[in-house]
């Protein structure tokens, strides 16, 4: 796969060989979240108190430019993996992306992601799960089926959030979406409208659902911490049905 880092207006983007982009960084600040799925992606946040995520473990399925890795790790002070199947790509971040070498917390596995779902070990070990993992051609999410999303959901510990990245030129969001609430089958599923460059983010949460007004609260803390917008998160989330709570699971 070609791997190729270009720098454009302050940023800096990968991609693999193709018009898609697969991650952007802003030279001046390495890690801030600069696209606007990567930022919905971090909905995920709604549902965990801020004080407890430096306890947490948050692993991302597919590297990407290390962005969403960076973001959990040195913003939000969790413990990060991240797995990658490319070690151009791990390799890439580590010399463009500004990617910090393993230890305190960080760690990249190079590996295929759904045998890292699988293996014994990774289950009960997650508290957020973000699958963002794609070939260069982006045609749809390599990593969706059914029985991929149920391994998921034995790798998430008590209260667990997945949240996933959907884009490709042969996207069946809704097909995609099926096959992500069978196998899972979270208490709450929000699925976010299109974003411009056509990501449809979805988060799935496992664990109960907090009160509205700790969500609205939440919400507001998130926006002054971190400079989220996630008060439009949560506007969203009221417009996207949820998902019932699925009896036997």
């Amino acid at each position: 796969m070609e791997i190729v880092v270009t720098e454009a207006e302050g940023l800096r983007l990968l991609n693999f060989g193709t018009r898609w982009c697969q991650g952007v960084m802003r030279i001046a600040a390495p890690d801030r979240l600069e696209l606007e799925y990567a930022v919905r992606m971090s909905a995920w946040l709604l549902f965990h108190d801020p004080e407890s995520l430096a306890g947490k473990h948050l692993v991302t399925l597919g590297l990407g430019a290390g962005s969403l890795t960076k973001f959990a790790h040195r913003v939000l002070g969790m413990h990060a993996t991240a797995v990658e199947i490319d070690a151009g790509v791990i390799e890439a971040c580590r010399a463009h992306f500004m990617l910090p070498p393993d230890g305190n917390g960080l760690r990249v596995v190079h590996g295929d992601a759904a045998e890292y779902i699988a293996r014994p070990a990774t289950r009960r070990s997650i508290d957020v799960l973000q699958v963002d993992a794609y070939t260069g051609s982006v045609d749809k999410p390599v990593l969706d089926t059914e029985a991929f999303y149920a391994g998921c959901r034995t790798g998430l510990r008590e209260g667990g959030t997945v949240a996933v990245n959907l884009i490709g030129r042969a996207l069946d969001a809704r097909a995609c979406v099926a096959r992500l609430r069978e196998g899972l089958r979270p208490r709450a599923l929000w699925q976010f409208p299109p974003t411009e460059a056509g990501n449809v983010v979805v988060i799935a949460h496992c664990g109960e659902l907090p009160p509205e007004h700790v969500l609205a609260a939440r919400a507001a803390e998130i926006e002054r911490r971190w400079d989220l917008p996630a008060p439009a998160w949560l506007a969203m989330a009221r417009r996207s049905a949820p998902a019932a709570p699925a009896p036997g699971r």
